[in-house]
């Protein structure tokens, strides 16, 4: 498979983490999107809580974080439907609802969330149906993907 064609969804975790720490794994995924080796996936709701948590925890951040986005030039898919956040409620907590529900609509490759206590359960895995894994995780199998085409 093509990684340049790899559709990854990062959930705000991610998102903040690699703008934060430019050394980490989630700063190495943003990086792989900037560089269009990956595509990154987000919805709305993403944007604008990332936007948010950033104005609350890390204001002197806020400016780099938008310029970031304006930048990396993601794929930014609508927010789900009601009846779509209602059905992942049914496997996940229901704040995380809409960020497993717009990953599952948008038709990605890949969730990417540091959240192992909500987004790693049997129940949401069974229901994404693709690898919800940490920016770590993501980056191995990133790393055995791209060697053996090499």
């Amino acid at each position: 498979m093509d990684t340049k064609s790899w559709r990854i969804f990062l959930d705000a975790s991610a998102l903040i983490s690699g703008i934060i720490s430019q050394t980490g794994a989630s700063a190495a995924i943003l990086d792989l999107g900037e560089a269009g080796e990956i595509l990154i996936v987000l919805n709305k709701f993403i944007l604008i809580e990332t936007d948010r948590i950033f104005e609350k925890k890390f204001p002197g951040l806020i400016d780099d974080f938008r310029k970031f986005i304006k930048n990396l030039d993601p794929i930014i898919i609508a927010d789900p439907s009601p009846q779509e956040i209602r059905a992942a409620e049914k496997v996940i907590d229901k704040d995380d609802a809409i960020i497993l529900a717009a990953a599952k609509r948008g038709n990605v490759n890949y969730l990417v969330s540091l959240d192992t206590k909500h987004f790693h359960s049997k129940k949401a895995k069974q229901y994404f149906q693709c690898p919800i894994v940490t920016p770590a995780q993501f980056l191995m199998e990133f790393r055995k993907i791209f060697e053996k085409s090499q």
